[in-house]
Formats: C-alpha cells, sequence, structure tokens
C-alpha cells in the first residue's frame, strides 16, 4: 500500500494535532510538516513536497482558496493536490475553492471515516466532496439551471407580449388593456394564451409570479 505525504495547513494547532493524529492512525498516511499559514507552508514546499495538503480557508495571510491558486499554478507545485477542510461551508466558498482547484471539499465536523474516504480518494486521482458538501452543490446547479429556464422563457416571448403580460401583473382587465393598446379584446385573449403555451403556464396567477420573478413588473 502506497504511502500518502500530507502537509497540513490551519492556524490553530490544536486542530493540526487533531488532524494529525486521525490521519496518523492510518498505515498507508504519513504526515511530513505542519503550517500555521499559507506563506509557512510554501517555504517548507521548497524542500518537500506532499502528495496532498489539507488546509483551512480562513487564516491570517493568504487564504486557503488563495493557497489552493497557487499550488495549482505553479509548475514546481505540479502533482500536488488540495482538499478543504473548512467550517465555511456556504456555496460562494465552495465554489471558489473548486475554481481555484481544490480536489476536494470537507465541512470541519466531518467523520473520521470520511476524512479517510477523502484522502484515499483524492490521492487516486479522483475529487472528493462530503455529501453535505455535494447537496449544496447540487442545490445551487437546480437553482442555476432553472433560472437559465426562466431566462430562455422570458426571452422567447415578443414585445407586444411582454408588453401584455406586465399589464396582466398590474392587474389590468382585457378590456383596460385592449384600450390601452388600441387592439380587440379577442386580440388581447389570443396574447395571453400564447404567452402562456410559451411560459408552460397554467393560470393568470402563475402569470403574475412569472412577470415579478423575472422582473418584468415591480412590486
Amino acid at each position: 500500500m502506497p504511502n500518502i505525504k500530507i502537509m497540513l495547513v490551519d492556524d490553530h494547532q490544536i486542530v493540526r494535532d487533531g488532524i494529525k493524529a486521525l490521519l496518523e492512525s492510518l498505515d498507508n498516511v504519513q504526515v511530513i510538516g505542519e503550517a500555521s499559514n499559507a506563506k509557512e507552508l510554501l517555504e517548507k514546499l521548497s524542500f518537500s513536497k506532499p502528495d496532498i495538503i489539507v488546509t483551512d480557508i480562513s487564516m491570517p495571510d493568504i487564504s486557503g482558496i488563495e493557497l489552493t491558486k497557487i499550488i495549482n499554478e505553479k509548475e514546481e507545485f505540479s502533482g500536488i493536490k488540495v482538499l478543504i477542510l473548512s467550517m465555511f461551508t456556504n456555496e460562494d466558498f465552495i465554489f471558489n475553492a473548486i475554481k481555484a482547484g481544490a480536489k476536494g471539499y470537507l465541512p470541519k465536523n466531518t467523520t473520521r471515516r470520511e476524512l479517510f474516504e477523502a484522502v484515499n480518494t483524492i490521492y487516486n486521482g479522483d475529487e472528493y466532496f462530503s455529501e453535505s458538501i455535494s447537496n449544496i452543490i447540487l442545490k445551487s446547479y437546480v437553482k442555476k439551471a432553472q433560472s437559465e429556464d426562466q431566462t430562455d422563457k422570458k426571452e422567447s416571448l415578443s414585445i407586444r407580449e411582454t408588453e401584455i403580460l406586465k399589464h396582466f401583473a398590474q392587474s389590468m382587465s382585457n378590456q383596460e388593456i385592449a384600450d390601452k393598446l388600441f387592439i380587440s379584446i379577442r386580440t388581447v385573449e389570443s396574447h395571453k394564451n400564447h404567452i402562456m403555451q410559451k411560459l408552460e403556464l397554467k393560470s393568470t396567477v402563475d402569470l403574475i409570479k412569472f412577470a415579478i420573478k423575472n422582473k418584468i413588473v415591480e412590486i
């Protein structure tokens, strides 16, 4: 079984001690260095190269995300993988870490089993995100996909349809819309039906919700 060399970066000694004790209970893991901040780690990397860096995000000088970016951009650090272990679990931190090149992300309340699994998975060339982090990523993706779908639907409307939708959302009647736009009530109703078909909506209430959500009308 290969010996996985790890360096720890966290500005709290007690945290590093705890992680080190957990990792070194594995037969195939060796913690070859520790650092209390990113600058200290970068100095140590000049003479010792780990397979994986386990780092926090919040540190006094360079953040863990910036550190991840440096590790992934510099040729001399080629092959070193970064695992984020942080109390920050909102989607901005997660996606910024992924963009910076992190191969894994765990919350600090992770289990011993999950930490071991993450280290081995990342060492073997795959990415690892805890279940809670994966759920945040999935929810963000679904939210973005739904938003893009709404935008596509909005852009499918003609200028006239958008205008009529706006008037509907402002609680104007068919007759009021017809009078305002100098068209017949029948034409207004026809436009309304086309709008509902395009947007895949079933009621006037849905039309109003769509208009508000897509800022066609202000409330």
